[in-house]
């Protein structure tokens, strides 16, 4: 008892840190995955603003928005009376945000994930940053076994599906993903095979190169099938009725930020993705 009552003590005074020393503040989430990983681990009701990127789970859509995570406005965030900023390295430009930590904000800044292990390195920085460690824990130990059953299906599927991942925002040209992208991690999570292993990041898809890799499925997301004019526009791309997947029509469509935001949905994607390719 004496030894609780000290315990109790020392929170009070300051001398021992209480866990629960962020609880209540309020936090600007820039980053979808970011803002998935705050909702998991029970901090949503602290979300006062975020990104436009962050528009799941429905609630946070319901938040102000600041702006796309690269292309902050710090008077909009800060407008919000933040006492946290959760964001990743793609937060941007560099000048807002430095001029947001000045004001006093802290700022919690994680990588942006592109692989299972970042997401799982994430969700444990953010959770014990913000006093909720073992929550953390158990969302990552929750996700590793996800990830092993997944690992085991891919294992008894055997064959391995070739796939391109091609993308379409706004009025830029069609890109094709290479190795060391959000795309190719969850095609090899989903035991296919990135057809596109001569560069990493992302470049301009060309017919002959579309012909050459000759996939079997051809991955995008809805909304750069919607960009490019639906099923039937992506199929007119110059060279893809001669490969496979134009042939047999074998383009598969996601959600960007199920498919690439990996945060705690990275397995569900996968999963999802293994059920398309593997059917």
């Amino acid at each position: 008892m004496r030894s609780l009552l000290l315990a109790c003590v020392m929170v009070l005074t300051g001398v021992f840190p209480a866990l629960a020393e962020e609880a209540n503040k309020r936090i600007v989430s820039v980053g979808g995955g970011v803002t998935e990983i705050l909702y998991e681990l029970g901090l949503g009701k602290q979300i006062v603003g975020s990104d436009t990127t962050s528009y799941y789970p429905p609630e946070a859509n319901k938040h102000p928005k600041v702006g796309y995570q690269r292309a902050l406005s710090a008077e909009g965030v800060l407008s919000l009376s933040p006492e946290i900023i959760v964001t990743t390295t793609d937060a941007g430009p560099p000048p807002v945000v430095k001029q947001i930590e000045a004001i006093g904000v802290k700022r919690i800044n994680v990588k942006a994930a592109k692989d299972f292990n970042q997401t799982l390195a994430n969700i444990e920085t953010i959770a014990n940053e913000l006093g909720v460690g073992k929550k953390g824990q158990s969302l990552v130990e929750a996700l590793k076994t996800d990830r092993k059953a997944l690992q085991q299906r891919v294992e008894k599927a055997g064959s391995k599906p070739k796939i391109m991942f091609v993308m379409q925002h706004g009025g830029s040209p069609m890109m094709v993903a290479g190795t060391q992208t959000s795309a190719e991690s969850v095609i090899q999570m989903a035991g296919g095979v990135n057809v596109v292993g001569e560069f990493e990041g992302f470049r301009p898809l060309t017919a002959e190169s579309l012909v050459e890799k000759k996939p079997d499925y051809i991955l995008t997301t809805d909304l750069g099938l919607k960009t490019v004019g639906g099923m039937a526009g992506i199929l007119r791309l110059p060279g893809m009725d001669l490969t496979p997947a134009g042939r047999n029509k074998k383009i598969i469509s996601m959600d960007t930020l199920l498919l690439l935001g990996f945060g705690p949905r990275t397995v569900d994607a996968a999963e999802e993705l293994f059920e398309k390719i593997h059917n």
